[in-house]
């Protein structure tokens, strides 16, 4: 390079300085109105490899990598960042000074192969600190959303410190709230794609703000702000259908994905209905395994008389054993005669569905029904017996009877 050349270069003119400032413009017009200063030394490397054919040095590419970390933080995105390089360049070529324009094909060619090697490099350059970045962002708010999201299902934090650290997840901690929790019937599948699916649709169907999707223990959390009819109520009411239908929907959709089961807690306002709210769904997640019940999705609200059977657990303990350990005397034991009565309940009282249910014959539900009825003294035919043994034979599944002893009445 001539000692003319690297003065240029080094000390370019005030006519050369506006040139490039009109071309940065033009570029950040293109590019959405992205500043012109993530463009850094970039303009002057191309007119550098343009005039004299050099390729940048290491330096000046990390300068570019230190931009594209730049823009990331800035929240810019990457195609903007990205267009508003290749059209720096665009422009930059064409409205090279005529001396650069009239030299010979070769000289052209030249010039033109030295510009697109600097684009190339710089492009690359920039995008690696731009992703660099964008994967550290995502790794602390990760963390961040990981910490917030136990500390609000916990309940037991410092309610300023956690409004001021949910501002930045646009939570409005003093408005209404339900959680959700989705389990997969085997290991978590591909984590982000569900977060990224759950998150877009329900930002579609309920906006930005106020939704918060996260990982807790083998679930998927979903909080999410209750409608406006539900926040209006005085009391929780049965409200978790249309979002767990949405959850389930959209999970059901995922690429290989296992069977979801949605449990979803009714809604409260405050931080601490929060976690009220998430307790709930994951007892109705737990009572749904123990109940089996295989539906979709499961609401907190239909659960309540389990819960109320629970919260009396000695009285529970005693109505299955007095009801229902005779059945242990059967042959077999006690769980088929157990299943049958909770199919036959649950299919209204009719023999031919409940043999449906089980895959066995008509008459085998009607032996041991009458088994049942021979052993506990029950008829499960009887209206009047009817409830007592339903009651038992609920409490006995969310007991986990007889695969588990009996918890002392004391």
């Amino acid at each position: 390079m001539s000692d003319s050349a690297r003065a240029r270069r080094e000390q370019p003119s005030a006519e050369q300085r506006a040139w490039l400032a009109k071309v940065a413009e033009g570029a950040s017009r293109d590019a959405g109105g992205v500043p012109v200063e993530l463009l850094g030394d970039y303009l002057p490397l191309l007119a550098d490899a343009a005039v004299d054919g050099r390729r940048p040095k290491r330096a000046e590419l990390e300068a570019v990598g230190r931009l594209g970390r730049q823009a990331a933080r800035q929240g810019i995105s990457a195609g903007r960042v990205v267009q508003l390089y290749l059209s720096a360049a665009r422009r930059l070529w064409q409205e090279l000074p005529a001396v650069v324009r009239s030299r010979d094909r070769e000289e052209v060619r030249a010039a033109a192969t030295a510009v697109l090697a600097v684009i190339d490099d710089a492009v690359a350059t920039l995008a690696e600190g731009y992703n660099e970045s964008r994967r550290a962002l995502i790794r602390r708010e990760e963390t961040s959303r990981r910490e917030i999201i136990d500390d609000l299902l916990r309940g037991d934090s410092d309610l300023g410190g956690l409004v001021e650290r949910a501002e930045p997840f646009g939570l409005d901690l003093a408005r209404v709230h339900q959680v959700a929790l989705a389990a997969p019937n085997r290991r978590l599948p591909d984590t982000d794609a569900a977060i990224s699916a759950l998150e877009a649709v329900i930002f579609d169907r309920l906006g930005d703000r106020d939704v918060l999707v996260a990982t807790k223990d083998g679930l998927l959390v979903v909080l999410a702000p209750a409608s406006s009819a539900q926040a209006e109520r005085a009391a929780p009411v049965r409200d978790g259908d249309d979002l767990g239908l949405l959850i389930h929907g959209e999970l059901s959709r995922l690429r290989h994905g296992p069977p979801w089961q949605v449990a979803v807690g009714r809604a409260y306002p405050g931080v601490y209905g929060i976690a009220r709210s998430y307790e709930e769904a994951r007892e109705a997640l737990t009572m749904a395994a123990r109940l089996k019940l295989d539906g979709p999705v499961v609401g907190a609200h239909d659960l309540l008389v389990y819960r109320v059977l629970l919260r009396d657990q000695p009285a529970i303990v005693d109505l299955v054993s007095a009801v229902l350990t005779p059945l242990a005397l059967a042959r077999g034991g006690a769980q088929p005669l157990l299943d049958t009565l909770d199919a036959y309940f649950r299919t209204g009282a009719v023999a031919t569905e409940t043999a449906k249910l089980l895959h066995v014959s008509v008459r085998t539900v009607t032996y041991r029904l009458a088994r049942a009825r021979t052993l506990t003294g029950y008829d499960p035919a009887d209206p009047e017996h009817r409830f007592t043994l339903q009651a038992a034979v609920r409490g006995a599944k969310m007991l986990n009877w007889p695969t588990e002893a009996l918890p002392s009445p004391g």
